[in-house]
């Protein structure tokens, strides 16, 4: 608990503060504790085996002390890094290019004025417009992975559910529920799912099936509650008024959405399809899915008339923009990498699995569902979260006799749906300040949502592990 100090020249201080750490300062501080570990912890492995894809996983029932026990010396701390950069190398090099593309198809206006011709024409049915708006962005964040491409969004959102006599509480909740639901039904989201059953030895995108369909149960439940809320707070004044609603910041541009960003945006889908199909059917990886949205970048930014400068700067920026995320995923790396090489990764698996040895599997499936929405709240990047949890959670499921899908389906839930509420999403709390909505009323509108939504991630992973979701 802070006080005020006695300054020496008679001024009382500020009362201190707790903030919680950026991610990289509380990812170092896990990588000290997981040094720390290798010194304290006992020395242990599993037996292994070579899946289908060649990835090492345990075999329950077979872990065992090791003879030698392992020293790792502090400076392994810095060592370590570069070392985990490289070998995350491929997904670091894929979400680059990944960020670049996504900047390079905003410079265009394609992606804006697509959703702002679809938020529009939905703007005088306000059942119509919550749902539709919702599903919108709940689809987008789980194929593209957008979040923060929504901030400038806010504007506009307010002034049409303002139009609707909707208040602005309801603009949040269709803008930040769509864009956490799609993160949590995650598709082919590159920075979670893609990312996540890299790490977990799966191939990208497999198991889309499920995820689709649960996609729609997600959305229907967060349209409900959105919905809910917003026929109960109508706001006083007459109906929906004739004519285009306005931006409320003055010389605000919208980008109207012309035959060439419809091309841009159709190509962008025919990519999306291509890289499944790739996948699926080609046994495509990091490599040709960069190169195709590499190339998504380069034809995009030609039809959108940015040149070729313009397309470099732009997708230049936009990489930029994920530099903090590449080194989170290396830090995050380098935590499995001081586990692994310190002989401890197994035994932290081993204690993990023991509680949950006696439960259900769809009861432990849960559990790791409870786990992975609790370390969100501490490493709110997506794909560092995978990064850090994925080479302990996929051989937990190993040792649990779960399909380790199954453990990336509980780790997009719990990473994905708690954003809507914790205080260190950016995304969200720069919604909010936009919108004039105080966090306090956020809360009593979204808790309920949350556990919501986190019952039907729970009967989803029951479900998954009924019918041996792969």
């Amino acid at each position: 608990m802070s006080r005020p100090a006695d300054d020496s020249d008679g001024t009382v201080a500020r009362p201190l503060r707790f903030r919680v750490p950026h991610t990289l300062a509380l990812l170092f501080l896990i990588m000290i504790v997981a040094w720390a570990a290798t010194w304290v912890l006992p020395q242990g492995r599993f037996e292994t085996v070579r899946n289908e894809r060649g990835r090492a996983v345990v075999v329950p029932g077979t872990y065992h002390p090791v003879e030698e026990r392992v020293r790792l010396w502090p400076w392994e701390l810095f060592t370590v890094v570069p070392r985990a950069m490289a070998d995350a190398q491929g997904i670091i090099f894929f979400l680059l290019i990944v960020g670049g593309t996504i900047s390079v198809l905003r410079a265009t206006g394609a992606l804006d004025a697509g959703m702002q011709r679809l938020l529009r024409a939905m703007g005088g049915r306000p059942g119509w417009f919550v749902a539709g708006a919702t599903a919108l962005f709940a689809a987008v964040s789980a194929t593209l992975g957008c979040s923060t491409e929504y901030i400038p969004l806010t504007g506009l959102m307010v002034a049409l559910c303002a139009g609707m006599r909707l208040d602005a509480l309801t603009a949040c909740g269709v803008l930040v529920g769509g864009y956490c639901i799609g993160y949590g039904a995650a598709l082919t989201n590159p920075y979670t799912v893609i990312v996540a059953q890299e790490v977990s030895g799966l191939r990208p995108t497999s198991g889309l099936g499920y995820r689709l369909a649960w996609f729609v149960p997600f959305v229907v439940t967060g349209v409900h509650h959105i919905w809910a809320h917003a026929r109960k707070n109508l706001l006083p004044g007459a109906e929906t008024p004739a004519g285009p609603v306005q931006l409320p910041v003055e010389g605000s541009e919208v980008p109207e959405l012309t035959w060439r960003r419809g091309l841009i945006l159709l190509l962008a889908a025919v990519v999306l399809v291509t890289m499944v199909w790739g996948i699926a059917v080609r046994g495509w990886y990091l490599v040709e899915l960069s190169a195709l949205w590499l190339g998504l970048a380069v034809v995009g930014g030609w039809m959108g008339g940015l040149g070729m400068n313009g397309t470099a700067q732009r997708f230049a920026q936009g990489a930029g923009d994920l530099a903090a995320v590449a080194l989170m995923v290396g830090f995050a790396r380098s935590i499995a990498f001081l586990l692994e090489e310190g002989q401890v990764l197994h035994t932290i698996v081993y204690g993990l699995s023991r509680p949950l040895e006696g439960l259900s599997p769809g009861v432990a499936a849960v559990g790791m569902l409870v786990v992975q929405t609790v370390i969100n709240c501490f490493i709110p990047s997506g794909s560092g979260q995978a990064y850090a949890t994925m080479p302990i959670m996929a051989p937990v499921a190993d040792v649990l006799g779960l399909e380790r899908q199954v453990a990336v389906l509980a780790y997009q839930y719990g990473d994905g749906f708690s954003n809507i509420l914790i205080p260190t999403n950016i995304v969200l709390m720069a919604i909010l300040g936009m919108a004039g909505v105080s966090y306090e009323q956020w809360v009593r509108f979204t808790a309920p949502l949350l556990i919501k939504l986190s019952v039907v991630a729970a009967v989803s992973l029951m479900v998954a592990v009924w019918i041996g979701y792969r």
